[in-house]
């Protein structure tokens, strides 16, 4: 069978970590086990602050990521409120993804393509794998002693389980879209595959905002074309989606309803663009004295961010929201990339002439857009 395909090519595995923070510190704290936990803020739930993440128990409560740690506490008196602690985070992090890139696909490496602290695609390394004669069917066949994506995606989570102790689900796609949305339909702990196949037997009549790339706006704006389920919005005319969402958003939703998606995984490095900090205060500032002072200091906070990058800053971006929940955001570039924490902050305070200065202020961010690597990624 000269030229047959390789079994293992095709397939996209999403690995998706169940309460990912919720779980790091269940697992720093075995006697909160099964018990509901609430992650936030500085974990005081009578403070200003939201949800990180939510233990499966405290969200059989209501309790869900963003909400005001204050309504958390209402829906849940008796869960237990945790504050963030970000390096915890990251070092659990990169223990899963050390532990990701270590698999090997009956022999073969796998690429891996990481999307946060919690979650990654998996995908047998192209250069692994050739067209050569193996005696196997293609996609979804293969030997008697070839691993399939289901095995594979058990090897996965048992391979994470023993190395971190902490428990992640598997979606199995023909693409990364379809990968990505299966694990969902396959938490806690579980696996489900979704391919071309059985996409609209799963899919079709779920709403719009089921898709990874649809958010409720979104949603919205489809459901007042008419558009309510995938199998709509698969359905629907791409030229009257350009004409109502944009000419690349609109045909690009009506390919997210068939489940199309020719990304590859892809394993470069995340480089970020820019490193941003942000305060949210307990009590408001009034002063505006007090609100230059806290972006100087949240602009210094930046700059060693950047420091650390190795890259100065070619723009500056100020956030600022009053009371009682209105934001306005202002950005300047400026006339030279510097990575001077003085002349950050003096850039980023005056900022503060192009917002008005008649309410309370309840938070401030203030974020450095470096200028881009060398290599250009």
């Amino acid at each position: 069978m000269t030229g047959a395909r390789d079994p293992r090519s095709g397939w996209v595995l999403h690995v998706d970590l169940d309460q990912f923070i919720a779980a790091v510190e269940v697992l720093r704290r075995p006697e909160l086990a099964g018990r509901p936990v609430v992650v936030g803020g500085r974990g005081d739930p009578t403070e200003r602050g939201v949800v990180s993440t939510a233990s499966y128990e405290a969200r059989a409560h209501g309790v869900g990521s963003g909400m005001p740690l204050r309504v958390a506490a209402r829906k849940c008196p008796e869960a237990v409120f945790l504050p963030v602690d970000k390096p915890a985070y990251d070092a659990a992090s990169a223990e899963v993804m050390a532990t990701l890139r270590a698999v090997t696909w009956d022999g073969a490496p796998v690429v891996v393509e990481v999307l946060g602290w919690d979650e990654a695609f998996l995908a047998v390394d192209p250069a692994a794998v050739s067209d050569t004669d193996r005696g196997v069917e293609g996609v979804g066949g293969g030997t008697p002693t070839s691993t399939g994506p289901e095995e594979l995606a058990q090897q996965v989570r048992a391979a994470v389980l023993e190395a971190t102790g902490l428990h992640c689900s598997v979606g199995i796609g023909d693409n990364k879209l379809r990968a990505k949305i299966a694990t969902d339909l396959g938490k806690p702990r579980g696996t489900f595959r979704l391919t071309e196949e059985t996409w609209f037997e799963v899919m079709g009549d779920r709403p719009t905002d089921a898709l990874w790339g649809v958010g409720r706006r979104t949603a919205k704006k489809l459901a007042e074309l008419g558009i309510e389920t995938v199998a709509e919005l698969a359905a629907a005319d791409a030229g009257a989606l350009a004409a109502e969402l944009g000419p690349t958003m609109g045909p690009w939703y009506r390919r997210l309803g068939r489940g199309v998606d020719t990304s590859p995984v892809d394993p470069t490095p995340y480089v970020p663009r820019g490193h941003g900090r942000e305060e949210t205060f307990q009590a408001d500032l009034e002063d505006w004295a007090e609100v230059e002072a806290a972006v100087r200091r949240l602009a210094r906070a930046a700059s060693a961010d950047i420091a650390a990058e190795g890259r100065p800053a070619a723009r500056v971006g100020l956030k600022v929201r009053y009371r009682p929940f209105t934001t306005v955001t202002r950005s300047f570039t400026l006339p030279a990339p510097t990575a001077d924490p003085a002349a950050l902050a003096d850039a980023a305070a005056g900022l503060l002439d192009r917002v008005e200065r008649d309410r309370p202020v309840r938070l401030l961010g203030v974020r450095l857009e470096m200028v881009p690597p060398a290599d250009g990624s």
